[in-house]
């Protein structure tokens, strides 16, 4: 009995260790100074609309996968409106140990020019990674659908890397 506890300890303390890191809202996103490096760079995006008023019905198999991954869990309706808004899912790459900040700006359909920020730092990032960030519940609800965003890798207070939709100004 005392082996099987262990093991569940031991496979908690490993689940705590690869839980991805939070993305912190930020009231003031200072303005920083561009200097592009090669050894950083934006591979893929994938960004998700989770508004089902919009496309109730679908054909397409990935979108209500997609759909039903992100809603997975929600049993009231209230649920299941906290999770509406926009998924993003950036994947990028270091080439060199570095600590790195990733910060994700966008602008809403309710908000004007207003431009908000989340951002998520990384200690001594290299290789692959995947950052998420969520424009979901409330914030969606209130604010409307993103319509604009960039995404901006930063090194010791310098943008490194970035990629924006179509629309960003």
């Amino acid at each position: 009995m005392p082996l099987r506890s262990g093991l569940f300890v031991a496979a908690l303390l490993l689940a705590s260790c690869t839980t991805p890191p939070k993305a912190v809202d930020l009231v003031d996103a200072p303005v920083l100074p561009l200097a592009l490096d090669g050894d950083f760079a934006f591979r893929k995006i994938h960004r998700f609309l989770n508004q089902p008023e919009l496309f109730q019905t679908t054909q397409n198999q990935s979108i209500n996968f997609e759909r039903t991954r992100v809603n997975f869990g929600a049993l009231s309706a209230d649920e299941r409106r906290q999770r509406q808004g926009t998924y993003f899912d950036f994947f990028w790459r270091a080439n060199r140990p570095t600590d790195v900040t990733v910060r994700l700006e966008y602008r809403q359909a309710k908000t004007g020019n207003a431009v908000r920020a989340q951002a998520i730092g990384y200690e001594q990032a290299k290789g692959s990674v995947k950052t998420s960030f969520t424009v979901i519940g409330d914030n969606h609800l209130w604010n409307g659908p993103v319509t604009a965003w960039r995404c901006l890798l930063i090194e010791n207070n310098r943008i490194v890397g970035f990629t924006q939709s179509y629309l960003w100004k």
